[in-house]
């Protein structure tokens, strides 16, 4: 299903913030789009399947934006894609003062003189037909970054097990530990296959291997807590806005044990989110 989400709102109300996340979910995001061109835009877009998700931002920065949005909603509507309009508004008091911490310009300061609470007004006013079209309103007076995060995933992923990619790894420790892994765990403490001539020539791929490794009560027992702790974790890194998660196992040579540990993650966290990849950053390596 093909799918465009249209994001407008008043200047101040988070929509950096919102298609920042929006872009780490998977969707192709266009900022500050003249909405005269969205028609246009749309239809070189159904050409070509690589664009299932796209996301514009357009508001009051387009110049006379509103008459050509009602166009480019109305022409979306006989497209291929699924349109949904969220709106950002904000209490007057709460943009007022985050205009006043950030110091940046708003767009209509200019007309009253750099008096940014009449611009203000006078933005939400402009905005009134909008707000009374959008498919989904957000009030983000009150609300943290990550807690617009997770009103988005429920507008747009319904559940947390579509917005966190995992990546689990395996490594070795001998050849350097992953600089991008945001949890890192040590295996070398469970027995070795390598000292079995049998397996040495073999990974944790293999399912000598795999026996050999899960076959002692100490594997069995640091994967229960391993991923247990990781079970408790993962919903907090989602609650406050991560939404990437990149797991290191490591052993000595990254062939055999952090190899089937890796492996069991990788069918561990299958069961509870889409999003899981594994990769065997050293296994060709001995």
């Amino acid at each position: 299903m093909k799918e465009i989400v249209l994001l407008t709102g008043v200047s101040g109300a988070g929509k950096s913030t919102a298609m920042g996340f929006m872009e780490d979910i998977g969707y192709y995001c266009i900022d500050n789009m003249p909405a005269e061109l969205i028609s246009e835009f749309i239809s070189l877009m159904e050409k070509s399947d690589a664009y299932t998700k796209i996301a514009i931002v357009a508001d009051v920065r387009s110049k006379g934006v509103f008459e050509a949005f009602k166009s480019a909603v109305k022409n979306l509507k006989k497209s291929d894609y699924t349109v949904k309009i969220i709106y950002l508004d904000i209490k007057n008091h709460v943009a007022l003062k985050r205009y006043k911490l950030t110091r940046r310009k708003h767009p209509f300061a200019d007309r009253f003189s750099g008096e940014i609470e009449q611009a203000i007004m006078y933005e939400k006013k402009v905005l009134e037909p909008i707000l009374q079209n959008a498919d989904y309103v957000i009030d983000t007076s009150d609300l943290t970054s990550p807690e617009l995060r997770k009103r988005l995933t429920q507008i747009l992923l319904g559940d947390d097990k579509k917005v966190m990619n995992i990546h689990v790894m395996s490594f070795g420790f001998k050849h350097g530990i992953p600089t991008d892994a945001d949890f890192v765990l040590d295996v070398r403490c469970l027995p070795n296959p390598y000292w079995i001539e049998a397996l040495r020539s073999k990974t944790g791929l293999d399912e000598e291997v795999n026996s050999y490794v899960f076959g002692f009560d100490e594997t069995t027992g640091l994967l229960e807590r391993v991923e247990s702790l990781l079970d408790y974790l993962v919903p907090l890194y989602i609650r406050e806005g991560k939404s990437q998660l990149v797991i290191a196992i490591g052993c000595t040579g990254g062939n055999h044990r952090s190899v089937a540990i890796a492996e069991a993650l990788r069918r561990h966290f299958d069961e509870s989110f889409d999003n899981v990849t594994v990769n065997h950053r050293d296994i060709e390596r001995n």
